[in-house]
C-alpha cells in the first residue's frame, strides 16, 4: 500500500496532525540534516502503524517534504484510520 505524507520537521513534538492537500500531515521534532527527519518519520510510523520499521519505504521525495510511502502488511483502511486519530 502507498501514501503520501507531508513531513513538517523541527516541530515541538512528534504527532499526527491530520490529513492536508490529501498528504497524511506528520509533525517531527526531528530536523531535516542527514536524513535525520527520514528516519524519525519511518521509526514513528512504524510504531503508530504498529508494524516494523523495515516494513516501510520511502519511495519518492527524500529530499522533500512531501513524501511517496509504501507500507508492507497494512490495509488501506488501517492507513486511512491513522489520520482520522
Amino acid at each position: 500500500m502507498s501514501f503520501s505524507v507531508r513531513v513538517q520537521p523541527s516541530a515541538k513534538r512528534d504527532e499526527l496532525a491530520g490529513v492536508r492537500d490529501g498528504h497524511l500531515l506528520v509533525r517531527l521534532k526531528a530536523k531535516p540534516i542527514e536524513g535525520a527527519a527520514n528516519r524519525a518519520l519511518l521509526r514513528f510510523l512504524a510504531e503508530a502503524l504498529e508494524v516494523p520499521a523495515a516494513a516501510l519505504e520511502i519511495l519518492r521525495g527524500e529530499g522533500r517534504r512531501n513524501k511517496t510511502l509504501r507500507v508492507r502488511g497494512v490495509s488501506g483502511s488501517r492507513v486511512r484510520a491513522l489520520a482520522e486519530r
